[in-house]
């Protein structure tokens, strides 16, 4: 098994962080082009303690290497199972997922967290991400290893760009939403105007 370990910080609350992580993969994230469908599976909040609970299947256009495909086979198409749970309370979102594709050949059990950062709980949000891949395919240690270490190798090379992606899908999220929100308060001012002039 190998772990492959990540963490960075966004100058963004947990609130936006939070709330743009539903469209990480939207138009507004240009470097997720892979991901080619998100379909929701399930929702729901515990009403015990407010957290809400998401399964979703994400379907993703990647093609395993040359080698790995000449001796097991398989096609570009990859689907990957997800649970999430997001914690308002503690504010604490927590994203598991395992791969569906190949999990005979290869167990890869990602968790993605986002929580205030401490020095700058009201300003930013910090990042972690931990994978662990393990190769399946018994006898061969020297096969093994090598499709683990591509798998790493792969995951090193995506989280710049899933860094890079997220910003833009941050940064398109505050704009819009302080547009919605000017956009409601001229209109509320312009009622509140109106209502003078015909009272």
């Amino acid at each position: 098994m190998k772990v492959f370990e990540s963490d960075c910080t966004f100058n963004y609350s947990w609130e936006e962080v939070s709330t743009a992580n539903w469209r990480k993969y939207c138009p507004w994230n240009e470097k997720s082009t892979h991901v080619i469908a998100v379909d929701t599976l399930s929702r729901s909040i515990d009403p015990s303690t407010g957290i809400l609970r998401t399964e979703r299947l994400i379907t993703c256009e990647q093609s395993a290497p040359k080698w790995v495909a000449a001796i097991f086979g398989g096609n570009a198409t990859s689907h990957v199972y997800e649970t999430s749970y997001v914690d308002p309370k503690s504010k604490k979102v927590v994203m598991s997922s395992v791969n569906l594709t190949w999990s005979k050949l290869l167990s890869v059990r990602e968790t993605v967290t986002y929580q205030p950062l401490p020095a700058e709980p009201c300003q930013r949000t910090e990042f972690k991400q931990d994978a662990k891949i393990t190769a399946l395919c018994g006898g061969w240690q020297k096969v093994k290893n090598s499709i683990e270490e591509v798998t790493v190798e792969h995951f090193r090379q995506n989280a710049q760009k899933g860094r890079e992606g997220f910003e833009s899908v941050l940064e398109m999220s505050r704009r819009v939403f302080g547009e919605q929100r000017e956009l409601q308060l001229q209109n509320k001012r312009l009622g509140q105007t109106e209502g003078l002039l015909l009272g």
